[in-house]
């Protein structure tokens, strides 16, 4: 168990998001983001005792499942808003998500990075046309520089989990595998600030009452374990060090956390060598490339974390925006 302290800051105890507003970002993302594959492999049931359907956004427009909320986040600005810019904080794919909506929707956007990002995604987000400015994510608070540069250039601040157009846009996740596959007894869903899980509950408890919703999160990065543990708010009191970059958040978000709490079962944990394993599984057995977060989902069905015998279970493959020199380093223990 990590370190952690209450969060000073009032629980706002209602969620931020209703099945309407999912619905409403899918008629806003319907012909823009791709409707993603899902993929089975009987060597994945049979180790698990599950029929398990792999919902693999690492094929979404920019490479993660953040281009949903990024989207409809952007797509929902009224047009004189939007006509200023946007600007966002991330370790990458959110910040590519947001960079290639703005370009989509034809304006500005600057992007707050840690120095130390996937070279990969620092290059992608400015391959986009935003103005990347990096930060040290031990020592600098991102969103304070966030804010200070969306008040120069009167631009809105899209930040990456703790927004309702944001959430919103991930649940469309949810929505479309489910008319994909039908009803799930169980939907594992990859965990940092929250805005994939809070989209994607709601939408679950909609269109498949009877399914059970559980986050996974880094063992390194347990701020909603520990949250949920302690029935309120934790942050961790150092960031975490984990190799899903992607899940290196400290605390749940404050609109997060009111919406997922009343219709997420549990969180589980995955380590870092029970990503790495995920990786591995997904390359060799499945030929499917994702990131650390990517794979942390899997990670906690392959480890037996998480218990789906039996069942019919949806797993988030989140993201797949990872280099050849970066995955090979990963996968080898590095």
């Amino acid at each position: 168990m990590s370190q952690t302290v209450p969060v000073d800051a009032p629980d706002l105890g209602r969620p931020a998001i209703d099945i309407a507003d999912v619905r409403a970002a899918a008629n806003r993302l319907a012909g823009v983001a791709h409707r993603t594959p899902v993929f089975t492999a009987s060597a994945l049931d049979e180790r698990t005792g599950a029929t398990v359907f792999l919902k693999a956004e690492t094929m979404q427009r920019m490479g993660a499942f953040k281009f949903r909320g990024a989207y409809n986040a952007v797509a929902a600005l009224e047009p004189d808003a939007r006509a200023h810019g946007v600007v966002a904080f991330s370790s990458g794919n959110h910040a590519q998500a947001v960079a290639l909506a703005a370009r989509l929707h034809g304006i500005p956007a600057w992007i707050v990075m840690p120095e130390d990002a996937p070279p990969l995604k620092i290059a992608a987000t400015r391959g986009y046309g935003a103005e990347v400015v990096t930060y040290d994510r031990y020592r600098e608070d991102r969103a304070a520089i966030a804010a200070a540069i969306a008040g120069e250039h009167g631009a809105t601040l899209i930040p990456p989990f703790d927004h309702p157009h944001v959430m919103a846009g991930q649940g469309t996740l949810a929505l479309e595998l489910v008319e994909q596959v039908g009803e799930l007894d169980l939907l594992l869903v990859t965990l940092g600030g929250g805005g994939l899980l809070a989209g994607c509950a709601t939408a679950a408890r909609d269109v498949s009452p009877g399914c059970a919703t559980i986050g996974v999160e880094p063992t390194a990065g347990d701020d909603w374990a520990e949250s949920y543990a302690h029935g309120q708010r934790r942050r961790l009191a150092d960031v975490p060090r984990t190799i899903a970059d992607g899940q290196q958040t400290a605390a749940p978000g404050d609109l997060t956390w009111p919406t997922v709490r009343p219709l997420v079962e549990r969180i589980a944990l995955a380590t870092d060598d029970d990503i790495r394993a995920a990786m591995s599984f997904l390359f060799e057995r499945m030929k499917l490339v994702v990131e650390p977060s990517g794979a942390c989902a899997l990670a906690a069905l392959l480890a037996g974390t998480v218990d789906a015998r039996g069942k019919r279970v949806g797993v988030v493959l989140s993201g797949g925006n990872v280099g050849v020199d970066q995955f090979c380093r990963i996968v080898r223990g590095g």
